[in-house]
């Protein structure tokens, strides 16, 4: 079930996602006319690298929506809400926001259609038409399946906000396809106050703090069972037991009971075993991504890993189908795969899922099932990739279909999988980085050059030299066509690579594979199978051994 789609997810969800087949579902739909996202890679310096990647472009606008609008009630057959955008149009015109709503109203009739009747879905959304889809959204689930709006704390605060106050935060919509739904309650810490005043006694033989709790109760919770005498004392006037005389035996079974000076029961209740506070509706434990966080990826929309996995554990069981429709750089399938969930995820670019792969990569190993090779171990995670290449004659079609190529570049870097990067220029042909860990002092980098016309043996000898100005260690060159003998003794001319720490085995330092090789699972050697690691690990590692410096 674990798979990924490229392409439109609205066609995806018609054609390949069967009704009430979905557990959960989590989206976080772009929205900003006013930019286009990119990702933005940083350099091996830590600096900001000045090569982006127009990742997909936010500016929906009428002239974009303008058909589907035409269209719209067989797009979105419920009566209410062809009212309801009718009433909309009148309203604010035809303007980007119109268009988003119009491309938006049949997604979310979908994603209602595809989920269970135990299932739930969270929209993701900012203030920019988080109104506009909460009607929507009412029309197409009906307003009692309505939830929560759940306010979730993106940021600290901004100093620089203008005439109207800062902007700090995100807005979830949590609703259900049916009042039968899903529901496992989450906790939140105790606040170090709530400790300190409820939980001030420590246990001296273990060291344990507990709180001691009052075991009698108002005669308005009183029942059959809870009007008794224990060890010859009686509940107050007015009062009974908290709890039937079998749970009070078991509490002093357990030694969970203490005495008064009085002489009344209590009930010892130690932090260590109680879950927290219920999670309310204001989540303000989830920090954003920071810039120097292991976890950042540098795709502009990426949510913590935590908060998508607090979404998982509270509205899914071991097992279940979690999708995503705009999966980005894939956080909800990291989050499903980590917390034993199977997933669906969809994203229209080829840069978005090549992260996803080297994502999933980097996390658990896992792999393309169509690239598993040899190589890889039995027990290996495997996932279907939908919608890209999976033959030579898919790939030329990619190819000739692109007229700048970027996607078949993107597409193919996805195949090591590698981190794919920009445009030509300034970045002399590099068209992806992949990081591996094979030297103890620092970690090694390959840079990754794509190919799809025609190649020569020139083209070798560049790749030689971006490696020594880049400073890595090894080239990888994809091309479509296959390499001529010129190209074969170019890259064995630049000889052999050995790790520093003389484990592992010699490799080529150019080496050369075509997309058919990689389709195929024979992919690049490394020195050290498995070796090929992710850009933050490298940064992990690199301030690891500065800080053993440091400290010697």
């Amino acid at each position: 079930m674990n798979t990924l789609y490229f392409g439109d997810n609205l066609e995806i969800l018609k054609k390949h996602i069967s009704d009430e087949s979905v557990d959960l579902i989590y989206l976080d739909p772009p929205f900003n006319s006013n930019r286009n996202y990119n990702v933005l890679f940083r350099e091996h310096s830590g600096t900001d690298a000045p090569a982006q990647i127009k990742a997909f472009g936010d500016t929906w606008n009428w002239a974009g929506a303008s058909e589907a609008w035409d269209n719209f009630p067989g797009l979105c057959p419920v009566p209410k809400v062809i009212e309801l955008m009718n009433g909309f149009h009148n309203a604010i015109g035809e303007n980007d926001v119109m268009a988003y709503l119009v491309m938006m109203a049949p997604r979310l009739y979908h994603l209602h259609r595809v989920l269970k009747t135990s299932g739930s879905l969270y929209l993701h959304c900012d203030t920019t038409a988080s109104s506009y889809l909460r009607i929507i959204s009412d029309c197409i689930f009906g307003p009692k399946n309505f939830k929560n709006e759940i306010i979730w704390k993106r940021t600290s605060a901004h100093a620089n906000v203008g005439k109207r106050y800062g902007v700090i935060s995100d807005i979830l919509f949590f609703y259900t396809k049916s009042t039968n739904y899903i529901w496992n309650t989450q906790h939140a810490a105790y606040s170090d106050e709530h400790i300190t005043n409820s939980y001030r006694y420590i246990e001296k033989a273990t060291g344990r703090h507990y709180a001691s709790r009052d075991l009698t109760a108002s005669m308005q919770r009183a029942s059959k069972g809870q009007l008794y005498e224990w060890k010859g004392i009686k509940p107050p006037p007015s009062r009974c037991w908290s709890c039937a005389i079998e749970q009070m035996e078991r509490y002093e079974a357990e030694n969970l009971i203490l005495y008064s000076k009085n002489g009344y029961p209590r009930l010892k209740v130690y932090l260590d075993s109680m879950h927290g506070v219920p999670l309310q509706n204001i989540w303000i434990d989830i920090p954003v991504i920071a810039a120097q966080s292991s976890e950042r990826l540098g795709y502009p929309t990426q949510k913590p890993l935590a908060l998508l996995e607090r979404i998982i554990a509270a509205s899914s069981n071991y097992g279940d189908i979690v999708l995503d429709p705009f999966c980005g750089c894939g956080t909800t399938v990291v989050a499903a795969q980590k917390l034993d969930r199977k997933w669906i995820g969809i994203d229209i670019t080829p840069i978005a899922t090549s992260l996803v792969q080297k994502r999933l990569y980097d996390s658990f190993g896992a792999r393309n099932s169509r690239l598993l090779s040899k190589e890889d171990p039995a027990q290996s995670i495997a996932f279907d990739l939908e919608g890209l290449p999976t033959d030579l004659f898919g790939a030329k079609l990619l190819y000739d279909k692109d007229l700048s190529h970027k996607d078949f570049e993107m597409w193919a870097v996805g195949l090591i999988p590698a981190i794919p990067q920009e445009k030509k220029g300034a970045d002399k042909g590099i068209d992806g980085f992949a990081y591996f860990h094979d030297n103890p002092k620092k970690p090694s980098k390959a840079v990754v050059q794509v190919k799809g016309g025609h190649v020569t043996a020139n083209q070798i000898r560049d790749l030689f030299g971006v490696l020594h100005t880049e400073k890595a260690q090894l080239g990888f060159f994809i091309c479509l066509e296959a390499p001529t003998k010129p190209m074969r003794d170019a890259a064995l001319a630049a000889g052999y690579y050995q790790a520093p720490s003389g484990v592992g085995r010699r490799v080529e330092m150019l080496q050369i594979r075509t997309i058919e090789d990689l389709l195929e699972g024979r992919n690049f050697d490394f020195p050290l199978y498995g070796s090929n690691i992710s850009y933050s690990q490298a940064e992990q590692m690199q301030e690891s051994l500065t800080q053993e410096e440091m400290d010697i």
